[in-house]
């Protein structure tokens, strides 16, 4: 009786032993996202125009404008470089007054001038080019506000008027350097890349 029960065990062990070599089912690896291609061949080009606005009055009245004052524009409209947009409508800016005349005796009337430096995309500040004057003509210079001489006995004490520019006068600025980007490039869908197919027939077996 004692030899059949160890007759039993050696037969039964080589089942065991089978049992226990199965190789466990291997998971499919996760597909990693394939990210869309780049290109560093796209340039914001030295010249490309910025249309800008005044986001604060600039004026001679009160006598409180000085050469060399900061004031704040943003973008009025967006910069598109390959059909991507580069600088987004609204991108802060900034200008300095380059030239002040308060107004004065004998009919002289105020006058400023100011340019762009830069606007900030992303926090990096891209250098402008681009100025105006008392009347706010885009890019370049325009007429000064006179009022009438009146040639009276007191006429030293006629002055003309302030200069002004008011919130939301249009002002041209231009790219001042050349902007390397970086934009996806576009072209077909990428592949999609499947698990082996060693790795599915394991894990099919399993189930």
């Amino acid at each position: 009786m004692y030899l059949r029960l160890i007759a039993c065990g050696l037969l039964a062990a080589p089942t065991s032993l089978l049992a226990q070599s199965v190789v466990p089912a291997v998971a499919a690896p996760a597909v990693a996202p394939i990210a869309a291609p780049v290109t560093t061949n796209a340039v914001l080009r030295t010249g490309t125009e910025v249309p800008l606005r005044l986001s604060e009055e600039l004026t001679t009245k009160g006598k409180k404008l000085r050469i060399g004052s900061r004031f704040r524009l943003e973008t009025s409209a967006p910069v598109v470089v390959q059909g991507v947009t580069v600088i987004p409508s609204g991108s802060p800016a900034v200008g300095e007054v380059t030239d002040v005349r308060n107004k004065g005796g004998w009919g002289k009337s105020g006058h400023l001038a100011a340019r762009v430096l830069y606007v900030t995309v992303n926090g990096r500040q891209i250098r402008l080019t681009g100025s105006f004057d008392d009347k706010g003509v885009a890019g370049g210079v325009g007429a000064v506000a006179v009022s009438a001489i009146v040639f009276l006995p007191a006429g030293f004490f006629m002055t003309g008027t302030s200069a002004r520019v008011p919130v939301g006068a249009a002002v041209k600025g231009f790219v001042d350097e050349d902007v390397q980007l970086s934009l996806a490039a576009s072209g077909p869908a990428p592949m999609v890349v499947s698990a082996p197919a060693a790795a599915v027939s394991a894990a099919a077996t399993s189930n």
